[in-house]
This record gives structure tokens, C-alpha cells and sequence, in this order.
């Protein structure tokens, strides 16, 4: 998730520069957050292109009604999603949100207060469960501030469950698992949101939580006590400090 200031979303649609509708898009585009992707397939413009359906989101539900714009859009601005024209536009973009110099993008969108940490872990990215996931979390009126996908390493995961090491048995089977794939990290906030949230995610065994707290994250999505679906944040005083990690340190 990040915020765009006026120059970055100017840059953004300097193609619609000339069109009537550019300063709406603008002021539409910069009133809150986005985010962006990276989307690989074969073909993957005319395809991500073709899934998005018409610019204009009432023309859609006409001409194709299963399209993303035709379900999720309100009009030609508020369409839901966008998508680039040409190879050129989509290199460009892709520059403008994921630096290839190493510099920073557009701002993450995390405040840093009253928060706690959540990470979906590489399994269940792989297994697909990204979206139900953040659907059954927006379902419990969680507010997700920020959310990031990071690819960590070995020394990285490490540095972050070191409180764990040798005091949890499973200590290194945790740390292969955070980095064996890419996870997603999420600022979430509500009152009291350590406590409350950790509740929500139910306890590390989803076995265990099957039989005590089936309608939590864990039990619904988890498979084994390292492949538990999601990483909450277990002390209240620890919430900001890995939301910090992950949004201030490892996002610079």
C-alpha cells in the first residue's frame, strides 16, 4: 500500500495529460491509499488488460460483466483498478513504484500507532490464500493501514524472531519457513489491536485451534504448527516495534 503525492500520480498518468478528465484523476488517484503490483504471465499486459474489461466501468457491465471494472468500478475514474497500454507504459510504471536503482518508490502508508504486526507466511501465499486472508480479516473489522509483500533472507528473519531463539523448539523450522518464499506484512490496527488480533489469529497449532477456536485464521488456514498461515505479534509493547522493522527498516 503506498500514497501518492501530486507529482508522483502526475507522473503516473502523464499519458492522459491532454484528456478532460485528467485533474479528477488526479484528485481521485491521490485521495488515499493504492497499491501496486507486479504481475507475471505470458502475454501478461493483453491478459491483465483483458481481466480489467472496459475503462469505463458502466460500458463493462454491459460488454463484460465478469470483468474486474464491471464488478469492483463505479464509473470511468473510480474503475477499481488500472492497468498499462504498452510495454514502454508498463516499464515506466513499473519504475515509478519499484525503483530498479534501489532508490525508494511513492511512501508506505503505515502510522505507527495503536498497531500490531501480521505477516501471511510464504505457504499460503503459494497456496493462494492471500486474498481470503485479508478478506476474513477486513470481515472482523480489522483496519489494514499497511501491507507490503517483502522477499526476506535468512539473516533477516533471524534478526526478527531472535526473541524465539532457544526458547521455542521449532525455532529454525520458523526461520526456513519466513524465508522460503516471498510474505506479506500488514500494519493492523484496532483498539487494543495486540491483543485482539492475536485472538483473531487463535493458537500456533491449528490442530489445536480446529478443536478450541475454529472461526480463527489459524484453524481455517493452517496446516502445521510452522505452516500456521499467519505471524501475529504476541506482547502488546512488540506490536510497533515490528511494524517498525518491516516499514521503516526493511522498506528503506
Amino acid at each position: 500500500m503506498m500514497m501518492l503525492s501530486r507529482k508522483e500520480a502526475m507522473d503516473f498518468h502523464v499519458d492522459h495529460q491532454s484528456r478532460p478528465f485528467y485533474n479528477e484523476l488526479i484528485q481521485f488517484i491521490t485521495s488515499g491509499p493504492v497499491i501496486a503490483m507486479e504481475i507475471l504471465r505470458d502475454d501478461a499486459i493483453c491478459e491483465w488488460k483483458r481481466l480489467l474489461g472496459p475503462a469505463n466501468s458502466g460500458v463493462a457491465r454491459t460488454d463484460a460483466p465478469g470483468s474486474i471494472r464491471a464488478l469492483f468500478g463505479t464509473d470511468g475514474i473510480r474503475n477499481a483498478a488500472h492497468g498499462p497500454d504498452s510495454f514502454a507504459s508498463a516499464a515506466r510504471e513499473m519504475e515509478l513504484f519499484f525503483p530498479s536503482s534501489g532508490g525508494c518508490g511513492p511512501a508506505n502508508t503505515a502510522k505507527f500507532t495503536n498497531c500490531t504486526c501480521c505477516i501471511i507466511k510464504p505457504h499460503a501465499i503459494s497456496e493462494g490464500l492471500l486474498g481470503k486472508i485479508l478478506m476474513s480479516i477486513r470481515d472482523a473489522c480489522f483496519e489494514i493501514s499497511a501491507m507490503q509483500m517483502f522477499n526476506m533472507d535468512q539473516v533477516n528473519v533471524e534478526e526478527f524472531y531472535e526473541v524465539y531463539k532457544g526458547v521455542v523448539s521449532d525455532y529454525n523450522d520458523m526461520v526456513t519457513e519466513m524465508y522460503s518464499g516471498p510474505c506479506v506484512a500488514m500494519e493492523i490496527q484496532q483498539n487494543n489491536p495486540t491483543k485482539t488480533f492475536r485472538e483473531f489469529c487463535g493458537p500456533v497449532d491449528p490442530e489445536i485451534a480446529r478443536h478450541l477456536r475454529p472461526e480463527t485464521l489459524r484453524a481455517i488456514f493452517g496446516k502445521t504448527k510452522i505452516q500456521n498461515a499467519v505471524h501475529c505479534t504476541d506482547l502488546p509493547e512488540d506490536g510497533l516495534l515490528e511494524v517498525q522493522y518491516f516499514f521503516k527498516i526493511l522498506d528503506n
